[in-house]
């Protein structure tokens, strides 16, 4: 069995639809190219109250022309949010560049001889070190503020566990993070953008790859030590909103 089949990935589609703009956008009020969002799912989207949202928004405020790393989609509407407020803003869905780099591992393991490749380290780990050194790649403290989204989540633990530390180096000291994690398996896949101040959209969409770990309390302390301030929202739809402040 590969290991594409075991991450359960295999034969799985992008999400319906046009797809928003993926890899980076770089924005500012005069360098912003729009990014048109699926017609499909708008008409499946749902609001969401965030007060996590409205606490990172608080944190940032007053910062000025500050710098943000959104890790899902370049959705037109959360680009704007922060790029009328003044931010530099920086698109990579890795979760989708992730399962891009797996078939990729994946044609080139049935291409080598013998089905294997001499040299290369093909456990988690070694996924895991080789997908970072091609992706993330901006210098260190670039960023006052990431959303991560629930983005963790869907990553190998292995991987999990290098992004955050990577993710922290890009962060400024004072950076502020958003992340959210499900308190059990999502029976659904979806993705989020911002509609105001204390509002976000979510969004149906089709699996790019199977939840890996539902991470506890404890667990995720641990993957955010280097980490000050870390304060959490519970809400009954069984997502986890938190909020990080190196």
């Amino acid at each position: 069995m590969s290991f594409l089949q075991k991450l359960g990935i295999v034969g799985v589609r992008g999400v319906a639809g046009r797809l928003p703009l993926s890899g980076r956008a770089h924005g500012g009020p005069q360098g912003y190219a729009p990014v048109s969002a699926p017609r499909g799912a708008e008409n499946q989207e749902a609001a969401r109250v965030s007060n996590c949202l409205k606490e990172f928004l608080w944190n940032l405020d007053g910062l000025g022309r500050g710098a943000l790393l959104d890790l899902g989609p370049a959705w037109q509407t959360t680009l704007s949010f922060f790029i009328e407020r003044g931010f530099r803003v920086s698109s990579e869905d890795l979760l989708r560049s992730w399962k891009e780099f797996l078939t990729e591992e994946e044609k080139r393991l049935k291409s080598a001889a013998g089905g294997s490749l001499d040299g290369v380290d093909m456990s988690a780990d070694g996924r895991a070190e080789r997908f970072l050194q091609a992706n993330l790649k901006y210098p260190a403290a670039s960023f006052d503020a990431m959303l991560v989204w629930d983005l963790l989540d869907y990553l190998e633990p292995a991987l999990s566990r290098r992004v955050v530390p990577a993710l922290t180096d890009l962060l400024r000291p004072g950076g502020v993070v958003f992340a959210m994690f499900h308190s059990r398996k999502p029976e659904g896949f979806q993705r989020y953008r911002i509609a105001d101040s204390m509002t976000l959209q979510i969004l149906p969409a089709a699996v790019i790859a199977p939840a890996q770990r539902i991470y506890q309390n404890r667990e995720i302390q641990e993957l955010f030590g280097r980490y000050r301030t870390m304060k959490s929202f519970v809400s009954r739809d069984q997502l986890r909103e938190v909020l990080f402040i190196k």
